[in-house]
């Protein structure tokens, strides 16, 4: 692979690192197959592409998308705490629902940011790295997330929340809130995935209603991805693992389309990929008795060897 092609992977791993940890967030924290994300992730991008174009500081407009996305978790949330809506059919519904507000708040199908200031324009001419500043950008901002989220996870707000997801029953008997805990959770991961959005839409200089399709399986992709690779024995490993993930899930993404497979072949892979991930502890599991018993025959083979 070229040198551009390598730094293009990374730049767009990098940022989509950040819906990842929001994935992370509802999936694995809380226990929740929240589906809000693929329209959340493009409310984002459509957010900070229609306050661009109008003329708002782009970093204002990250923030706001930002803070879009957690209203969007929010609704989701409310729906299935107050009103005992299913997991799964929270989520959809709110997923179907923004699809429109999407349109609404682009006012088309998509939005051109070309030759329009984004926050990647305002830092390479802070910094005077236009090669570069992507790519620095984006490390600072998913190193930054990164250490809060970690941070946040070992509050006491974040072990409630960590215990809504591994038990709410119990958590509940404690004395804590557990809608409370979960609409804030889905919020906070909505919110991650949005910001994730206005940042793919300032470096595509483009947004799409339709750009967030499928962000949830490449989400659970790479959060399995960097959790087999890396581990999970940590809370502070499991989160580099989890921004890790999305990095990894693009260099494979790249190796794969290098190899002359077709762009519209990407969902199959990431299916595949989805699959390998999913079934690799198991096959390590049903592996690792039959490498000891090889192990425990080879040993008296070398004990007398070593005799001899």
């Amino acid at each position: 692979m070229s040198s551009i092609v390598i730094l293009g992977t990374l730049e767009q791993g990098l940022m989509y690192s950040l819906m990842v940890l929001g994935v992370y967030l509802s999936f694995r924290i809380l226990n929740y197959a929240d589906l809000t994300a693929d329209s959340s992730f493009t409310l984002g991008a459509a957010t900070a592409a229609s306050l661009i174009t109008s003329g708002f500081n782009p970093w204002l407009a990250t923030l706001i998308a930002f803070f879009a996305g957690c209203l969007a978790g929010t609704f989701t949330g409310i729906l299935h705490t107050k009103f005992k809506i299913t997991p799964l059919l929270s989520g959809i519904l709110t997923m179907i629902a923004l699809y429109s507000i999407n349109l609404r708040v682009m006012g088309k199908a998509n939005i051109s940011l070309l030759r329009m200031r984004t926050i990647f324009s305002d830092f390479s001419t802070f910094t005077h790295m236009e090669e570069y500043s992507v790519i620095i950008l984006s490390i600072i901002t998913v190193s930054i997330i990164g250490l809060i989220i970690y941070f946040f996870l070992e509050t006491e707000l974040g072990l409630a929340l960590r215990a809504t997801g591994d038990n709410e029953i119990m958590i509940r008997s404690q004395g804590v809130n557990t809608d409370i805990m979960k609409i804030s959770g889905l919020a906070i991961s909505n919110g991650l995935i949005a910001f994730s959005g206005s940042y793919v839409a300032q470096n595509q200089l483009f947004a799409d209603v339709s750009m967030g399709i499928g962000i949830i399986v490449i989400g659970l992709a790479s959060v399995i991805i960097g959790e087999v690779l890396i581990g999970t024995s940590s809370i502070g490993r499991t989160v580099l693992a989890v921004l890790c993930g999305g990095v990894i899930y693009r260099i494979i993404i790249a190796i794969v389309l290098q190899l002359g497979l077709r762009a519209t072949d990407l969902k199959l892979i990431t299916a595949l990929i989805v699959i390998i991930a999913l079934i690799s502890p198991q096959i390590k599991n049903k592996l690792t008795p039959i490498y000891e018993k090889i192990q425990n025959k080879l040993t008296p083979l070398h004990k007398e060897k070593d005799k001899e």
